[in-house]
């Protein structure tokens, strides 16, 4: 039942990827799934188009009690502002809780780099070459082919092109 669930989609104060934010947001809501915001600043966050949206929380202040899911959104600011301790931290207590949690295009990395993919099956972004090595180095099993990928209770996904598919899948993790 997706109804009465509540997820947190993460995104860059700058630089996020606004169709991996917008589409599978748009997808959860008329599924009945209250999509709220976090980012590194509490002001409105600026997508790599120029657009912005409003944030809910700090990242630090996701309150995993009370929602079902956090979500890492993609795009050029996901590394500058999003792969650090303070959302690894988050991620690694969501996992803790039991919650569901996924990334798209680039963000995969920081779900990486936060150790919580280790001995998963996940697919990313993969434009400059690297994630197959990150994913080694984490012990991930890189999904290479599939847009989006599910393992248990996480989604992966590889950009922009992916983003319905990742919706989707989102609220299937929910029924």
């Amino acid at each position: 039942m997706a109804d009465s669930k509540k997820v947190v989609f993460v995104v860059a104060s700058e630089g996020f990827q606004p169709v991996e934010y917008s589409v599978p947001k748009k997808l959860l809501e008329q599924a009945g799934i209250t999509v709220e915001t976090a980012s590194n600043k509490i002001v409105p966050a600026i997508a790599k188009d120029g657009s912005t949206t409003n944030i809910n929380y700090l990242i630090k202040d996701i309150p995993l009690d009370n929602i079902d899911g956090v979500f890492i959104v993609g795009g050029p600011g996901a590394m500058e502002h999003l792969d650090n301790e303070q959302t690894y931290n988050i991620i690694k207590n969501a996992v803790e809780k039991n919650k569901t949690i996924g990334a798209i295009c680039v963000s995969p990395r920081i779900l990486a780099n936060a150790g919580v993919l280790s001995g998963k099956q996940a697919t990313g972004w993969d434009g400059d070459n690297e994630l197959t090595g990150i994913f080694k180095e984490h012990d991930v099993h890189y999904k290479i082919g599939p847009d989006v990928v599910r393992d248990e209770n996480i989604v992966t996904a590889t950009g922009p092109d992916a983003a319905r598919e990742y919706g989707e899948q989102i609220i299937s993790m929910f029924d």
